[in-house]
């Protein structure tokens, strides 16, 4: 058995951040020694670190409260749910981080390139390119237009 100062170290988290979870019935209620200490078994500090890890994953700790509780058959398909939801978001924002990586890229080309052709007199594609966008139609003058073709 575990007090909660020790719990706290191996688990990573406050002893503030136990009470809080006991609180939110995420970690089981603590038996007590005759002195009022809490004792908790080693299971909590799997526990404690399955919380963190949902928390990272992009877990609220309502929706971990949900995953860690103990039920039936309807509790099952809750979880189930929630579980279909969040990989539902990290495939989303999988994507969203391959389409910005293959801008990355589409970058470093265009940098390459520029630096491979022009040496010391290179001017960084990207920062113009930024810099254009940024700029509306109306305050690009034709000249302007036109370098940034040939380029």
């Amino acid at each position: 058995m575990l007090r909660i100062g020790e719990l706290a170290r191996r688990g990573g988290v406050s002893i503030d951040t136990i009470r809080f979870y006991e609180r939110r019935k995420l970690l089981p209620h603590a038996g007590r020694t005759s002195g009022g200490f809490r004792l908790y078994t080693p299971e909590a500090v799997e526990r404690l670190r399955f919380i963190k890890q949902a928390q990272e994953m992009g877990f609220s700790l309502h929706e971990i409260a949900a995953l860690v509780a103990s039920g039936g058959a309807a509790e099952c398909q809750r979880v189930r749910d929630l579980l279909r939801v969040k990989l539902n978001e990290m495939d989303e924002r999988i994507g969203a981080m391959r389409k910005f990586r293959g801008t990355l890229e589409d970058h470093l080309a265009a940098c390459e390139r520029e630096l491979k052709s022009r040496g010391q007199a290179a001017e960084c594609p990207v920062i113009i390119g930024i810099t254009e966008v940024s700029r509306s139609p109306q305050t690009v003058s034709r000249s302007e237009k036109k370098q940034w073709k040939k380029k």
